[in-house]
């Protein structure tokens, strides 16, 4: 993979279904205050990344931070997040692929959302299967459109604000701060947009993995991490900032799409339209990157004895072709269950993987922390590529961000159901990784 796909890779990874759709729920439920919402969540991202580019820095892997887990923490845990990880992606592939069939559906009536659902996952699939040079060029086109999207959404939305569209009066701040003020719902719809906020987050971990299959990969993660901080900035707090002034908080069209809604204000022609090839796009894109990052987290898995060594198997090409297989096959399942319930798979599906994005960046966290103390015990530590700010008060701090955001989502009904199946399934993963790595100790001292 090239550089710049990386970086252009890094620059998209986070623009997804959570800021064209999600964001509007989070509006719904703290008001123009979801500002704060983002600014908190974009932080905590912004640290675990961070975290997260140290690790890769200084040591790149396909696993990333399940490789990470194992050296700092210990095998049971490397293989416990690897396959968390594996099962949450392989979830989110066939959601990804839900959604946008059903957009596709919802825009021409005439294509089955089964069938619109099949051509994704095949094409995705061979795109996979081609090799990562066709990825990043896939990945690389789909950042590019997603980025250009919310560029033109956020010139047409300043324009209206201040007043430069013709027969379009521009809002001014009343949105912001008038009617029932900045935070109609006070700190608690604060609380509440912010669990809706971390998880539309999800997803910018992929460039952990894809960095080991560029040319120069410690240089690469450095330069990826450093632009995560602007673009956090410009794209969601810009865009939800927009949206929020334009809006009124209250308004039924945000929920069905904000993005389309502020655009039907500045009288963009075809708005509805458009937005709905932006969010297939977006989708797609995430089919894509999620396809490629399980694959290799399975790869990386069979490499270190974690899963079948069949998964370890590479074509001339370099691609782990079982691995991509197995990791598109629950896909292909949702097909048909796409033509037997189509409106109960999605809704299914997001449930399941709901907060496993907690656990993760839980553990790198985590992983970082004890990493780092190794290495200045070592005398290592600055030979490190990449660093941590103000190591280690950051690190803990980001741990107890996590940990106030669970506590959070304990008293939120729908937050509190996904956490305790995270919590379950973690759990369960956890005990097949100990007992099977207790089985394999077993049989070397057999022979």
């Amino acid at each position: 993979m090239k550089p710049r796909q990386l970086v252009m890779m890094s620059l998209g990874g986070a623009i997804g279904a959570g800021l064209f759709v999600g964001s509007g729920a989070g509006i719904g439920v703290a008001g123009p205050a979801i500002l704060v919402s983002f600014i908190i969540a974009g932080f905590l991202v912004v640290l675990v990344m961070r975290m997260m580019g140290e690790l890769v820095a200084a040591n790149p892997s396909s696993g990333a931070f399940s490789v990470h887990a194992e050296r700092a923490i210990g095998p049971v845990a490397g293989r416990t997040i690897g396959w968390l990880y594996w099962v949450q992606v392989v979830a989110v592939i066939a959601a990804e692929a839900t959604a946008a069939a059903a957009i596709t559906t919802a825009t021409f009536p005439s294509i089955p959302q089964w069938s619109a659902a099949f051509v994704f996952m095949s094409v995705f699939t061979v795109v996979n299967l081609l090799g990562v040079a066709r990825f990043g060029a896939f990945e690389f086109w789909f950042s590019t459109l997603k980025i250009a999207a919310v560029i033109g959404f956020l010139v047409i939305g300043a324009a209206l604000l201040l007043g430069w569209l013709p027969n379009v009066s521009s809002p001014g701040l009343t949105n912001l701060i008038g009617g029932d003020g900045f935070a109609p719902n006070g700190i608690t719809g604060i609380a509440a947009g912010l669990l809706i906020v971390v998880f539309a987050f999800g997803g910018t971990e992929i460039i952990a993995i894809a960095a080991a299959e560029t040319s120069n990969p410690r240089r690469n993660i450095a330069r990826a991490v450093r632009t995560l901080v602007w673009r956090i900035l410009v794209f969601y707090v810009g865009s939800v900032f927009i949206i929020v002034a334009v809006m009124p908080w209250d308004s039924p069209a945000l929920s069905s799409g904000p993005f389309v809604a502020v655009l039907e204000v500045a009288k963009v022609p075809g708005a509805a339209a458009l937005m709905a090839f932006v969010i297939v796009v977006a989708l797609l894109s995430s089919l894509n990157a999620m396809l490629f990052s399980a694959s290799r987290m399975i790869y990386s898995l069979a490499e270190r004895g974690g899963a079948p060594s069949a998964f370890a198997a590479v074509t001339r090409n370099g691609v782990p072709r079982n691995a991509v297989l197995a990791s598109v096959a629950f896909g292909f399942v949702t097909v048909f269950l796409n033509y037997v319930a189509p409106d109960k798979v999605l809704p299914l599906l997001l449930n399941a993987v709901g907060s496993t994005i907690l656990v993760l960046w839980t553990y790198v966290t985590v992983s970082q922390i004890r990493l780092r103390r190794k290495a200045e015990r070592n005398g290592t530590a600055s030979q490190l590529p990449l660093k941590m700010w103000a190591f280690p008060y950051l690190s803990y701090f980001t741990l107890a961000m996590l940990g106030s955001v669970a506590v959070l989502a304990l008293f939120d009904p729908a937050a509190r159901n996904q956490l305790m199946a995270t919590a379950v399934l973690t759990s369960a993963i956890a005990v097949w990784c100990w007992l099977s790595l207790k089985r394999e100790q077993n049989q070397l001292l057999e022979v």
